[in-house]
């Protein structure tokens, strides 16, 4: 289904209705501050197993990302973060950066079972944060790739629900998206590490 939420001020009602399709296994497509992402509620194994479906087995071998609503929300799933990766988080968050933490124990073992690290995202955009808010726990997400050659990604909500309204519960039309990914950073390492160059300027 398609829903529309204003991207200023979305009406609790529609988050509502979100919610309730985390909350029963269900798959949503929504923006962020950059791409569309696909997401569902990180403590839902059958959900995760419908995107091993979706995706095929390569799913496993993907980078998925988790979606906070703040960075007391980050600390809750990721191991020690020191003073000099919490002023970077600070200083970048909310905003179009992935970065790279090692996970702790509260991140689902079937999410991390050939990895240690986890994608972290509070992205600048009022629904998505909403939607982790009032779910009171992250999302996991994934980026929507185009199957254009040219296209990285697909930023029409329309064309987005025409191709996977029998796939998902709800396509969040929040507007058109943005082409060009968050910037990833590591930071399970001393030095700061840019391993993708996307929309972010990184503030040191």
């Amino acid at each position: 289904m398609l829903i529309q939420i204003h991207p200023e001020n979305p009406n609790p009602r529609e988050i509502s209705k979100v919610i309730e399709a985390l909350k029963k296994d269900g798959l949503i497509v929504y923006p962020t501050d950059t791409v569309y992402g696909l997401a569902w509620d990180i403590n839902s194994p059958k959900a995760f197993d419908k995107i091993v479906r979706l995706k095929g087995k390569n799913a496993l071998k993907e980078n998925f990302s988790l979606i906070c609503s703040s960075l007391s929300q980050v600390s809750e799933f990721t191991a020690h973060i020191n003073n000099a990766t919490f002023k970077i988080l600070k200083h970048n968050l909310p905003g179009p950066f992935t970065f790279i933490l090692t996970a702790n124990n509260n991140v689902p073992r079937f999410y991390k079972e050939k990895k240690k690290t986890v994608g972290i995202r509070i992205p600048d955009n009022k629904i998505a944060v909403e939607i982790v808010e009032k779910l009171g726990n992250p999302i996991m997400t994934t980026s929507l790739h185009h199957d254009d050659e040219i296209l990285d990604y697909m930023t029409d909500p329309e064309l987005i629900h025409e191709k996977y309204e029998k796939l998902v519960d709800f396509v969040i039309d929040g507007g058109y998206g943005k082409n060009e990914a968050s910037t990833v950073v590591n930071c399970t390492n001393d030095d700061f590490e840019i391993i993708r160059q996307g929309i972010g300027e990184l503030v040191l």
